[in-house]
């Protein structure tokens, strides 16, 4: 029987030469809690393995952010270290790979007053921005993993010992990303095969609508003209092919900005800057989000939605079947990067370049013209189940089925 630093070393290597796919001489940036230490340690070995020229590693502290929040003055949750914001954009341009390291815990900042938390993540997003654009537009290859901490299992597996926490979600992670296969890389070329068949599929087809149905939702979303459907990976500006989610179900594209209508009830919960928003829903009119009703976290929603205007619109539609192995597992993660690969979601806020043709060479001016929302904020919150049905409406006006009962038609 393989023991647990196997798996735990072939996700490292997947991670590496699979998800971020390190190259020769290149600068490696790790974003990481302080918690993941180990794991850290284990993918710098493996960065260097694959050729990487340095390892950079950005520590964080969740405990430490939530004193922050919770006793800073006010007038210093609206400042934020440029230094550190130049100095990821200096690693980017640059040309280095990022592999961020997400260890969410939903009940971290439930005592912190929303406002006080709204008013640092606008800050934090503003002074980032030029940093995100290079991972916004695929100029460099980057990555985002989990890592199981005491926090998170606990939320995931509330009945179970401490122990047992982390032994199951660990178990979980190996599974749904390959890991527990004999030849995880292999496997990953099949998925990536898999998915991509689906893109070029809706590529052909070039829908100018899809019509979303189930319990609380009736919602036609607009695609940009000139929209692309992504899956699995993308290419960088240097021309190296990454996976930047692992794991992924997912195939996305592009709204157009003013192009949404009616209602979207979320399936499943939203950690969002480490508090929970549950059982929402939105109402769009012309693309706007004009009524949003959360049973819990309203006034995390409101800021969320307030945090600039382009927040209350679409920048992402993803479709994911019901049957994909992260719905199939009957777990809710309360971890995004999961959660969002057992269901189709959508995102409110910033929109992906290359989700429309020839969107990585555009001027801003012509980026909206084009259907392009431009927000601090990207947010995925899940809207898919066993009940979504979805039609992908033509040009002429003919109707498709894509979706029913939640899987692919």
């Amino acid at each position: 029987m393989e023991t647990f630093e196997y798996y735990l070393d072939k996700y490292a290597e997947l991670a590496i030469r699979v998800g971020l796919n390190v190259q020769k001489d290149q600068t490696v940036v790790i974003m990481t809690p302080i918690s993941c230490a180990d794991f850290v340690r284990k993918l710098t070995k493996k960065a260097y393995d694959a050729g990487a020229k340095d390892v950079v590693v950005d520590w964080d502290d969740d405990e430490v952010k939530a004193l922050r929040l919770k006793h800073a003055p006010e007038q210093t949750l609206r400042e934020y270290p440029m230094w550190r914001a130049k100095g990821l954009e200096e690693l980017a341009e640059g040309g280095a790979a990022f592999l961020q390291i997400y260890a969410p815990n939903s009940d971290l900042l439930k005592d912190v007053d929303p406002q006080r938390v709204a008013i640092s993540s606008k800050t934090t997003a503003s002074a980032r921005e030029g940093f995100l654009k290079y991972l916004r537009s695929n100029q460099v290859n980057w990555l985002m993993v989990s890592y199981p901490t005491a926090e998170w299992s606990a939320k995931v597996f509330p009945n179970l010992d401490a122990g047992e926490r982390i032994t199951k979600l660990w178990e979980q992670i190996f599974k749904l990303t390959r890991v527990d296969k004999p030849d995880p890389v292999a496997a990953w070329k099949q998925h990536i095969d898999t998915l991509t068949s689906k893109m070029n599929r809706l590529n052909e087809k070039k829908y100018k609508q899809l019509h979303l149905r189930a319990p609380g939702t009736d919602l036609t979303i607009e695609l940009a003209p000139k929209h692309l459907w992504v899956a699995a990976g993308s290419t960088s500006k240097a021309g190296t092919f990454f996976v930047p989610n692992i794991p992924t179900e997912e195939v996305f594209t592009m709204p157009a900005r003013g192009g949404t209508n009616g209602t979207v009830r979320s399936t499943l919960p939203l950690v969002y800057q480490g508090s929970l928003i549950d059982g929402f829903s939105l109402t769009f009119k012309d693309g706007r989000v004009v009524e949003a009703k959360a049973e819990v976290g309203q006034e995390m929603l409101d800021n969320m939605l307030n945090i600039d205007e382009s927040a209350r619109y679409l920048g992402e539609v993803a479709l994911v079947p019901y049957d994909s192995p992260i719905s199939q597992s009957g777990i809710i993660y309360y971890n995004t990067l999961f959660d969002e690969n057992a269901s189709c979601h959508v995102a409110l806020g910033n929109s992906y370049p290359f989700t429309i043709e020839g969107g990585t060479e555009m001027t801003p001016e012509e980026l909206a013209q084009n259907g392009y929302n431009k927000s601090l904020i990207h947010v995925d919150f899940m809207i898919g189940s066993a009940e979504m049905e979805i039609d992908g409406i033509l040009a002429d006006g003919t109707r498709e089925p894509l979706f029913r009962k939640g899987n692919w038609a």
